[in-house]
């Protein structure tokens, strides 16, 4: 491969840790996949518990790292009356329970500045959401906490365009951030991923991760409505963010989705959720590691 064309395919170095008591989780350059998993919403304290029970189960059987996720607040639906979660007060807590009994770290949505210094108090990884990420206050005041970030990408922005938000971000003196792929607005109810964000949010110097669970919502539509997502699309768009060389893999799952209060429609049911991280390790290992994507050898 002569020099030019070599420069255009290789991947800067890059990394995500997040550190738990004595466990440190990485993704990106030199390791293997990592999972950001949990309901979209915290329905109940108990949801919450036996979902993260099984995800720890499965993940130390599969030996993958996990990330434990679900949101005290929902502050993107659809209407004024749709469940918005528990709230701070008691959702922080049951986060920080799943964190003590299970020794896993947690992530969360966060939506305000004012929030952020509590909320970085009870988490692991704080998570801006798709819509606030080209908020400069909201980016900056998590920069500022030092936590480890996972920054979702806008349904309106190209992939390049995330170079805003992890420059806000670095600016703070924080590099460790992980950038999401979760699809782009096409027309106005429906999502498509462009695989080619992998390796050019790569580009920018940050691990990749993809999000499947939210490319297949259909917007528009109730996500309590059967016709609000399509999850049997789940696992076909997750694969292939692996084969385009994800570092992370955010799936949203529960244990019984059509009952779920946020996000019925496209949260993967848990019981095929081993399955997929099966099929996924093994298109992991089939194309080595992200550096090698883009490489003609075969």
């Amino acid at each position: 491969m002569d020099k030019k064309r070599e420069e255009i395919f290789t991947l800067p170095e890059r990394k995500f840790t997040v550190k738990i008591k004595n466990k440190e989780i990485q993704c990106g350059t030199g390791h293997q996949l990592m999972m950001i998993s949990g309901p979209c919403v915290i329905d109940s304290r108990d949801l919450i518990m036996e979902t993260a029970e099984k995800l720890v189960e499965i993940c130390e059987r599969q030996k993958v790292s996990l990330i434990f996720k679900s949101s005290f607040e929902k502050d993107n639906r659809g209407s004024a009356s749709n469940w918005k979660g528990p709230m701070a007060e008691e959702g922080l807590k049951i986060l920080a329970e799943v964190r003590e009994k299970f020794n896993v770290p947690v992530l969360t949505d966060v939506h305000r500045v004012e929030d952020v210094p509590m909320v970085a108090e009870y988490v692991d990884v704080l998570q801006i959401p798709a819509y606030m990420c080209q908020q400069t206050s909201l980016v900056i005041a998590c920069g500022e906490t030092g936590k480890p970030i996972n920054v979702k990408k806008g349904q309106f922005l190209a992939p390049e365009g995330m170079a805003s938000a992890l420059g806000k971000i670095h600016s703070t003196g924080n590099k460790n951030v992980l950038l999401t792929e979760r699809g782009a607005s096409f027309g106005y109810n429906r999502l498509v991923a462009d695989m080619r964000s992998i390796p050019i949010m790569q580009s920018l110097g940050a691990p990749a991760c993809f999000d499947a669970t939210h490319v297949i919502r259909l917007y528009g539509i109730s996500s309590a409505d059967p016709l609000g997502g399509e999850p049997k699309f789940i696992s076909h768009l997750t694969l292939a963010g692996v084969a385009a060389g994800a570092d992370a893999l955010f799936i949203e799952t529960h244990p019984r989705p059509i009952s779920a209060k946020c996000d019925a429609a496209s949260q993967l049911d848990l019981q095929f959720y081993e399955n997929l991280i099966i099929k996924s390790k093994a298109v992991r290992a089939a194309i080595g590691s992200p550096e090698k994507v883009g490489t003609y050898e075969l």
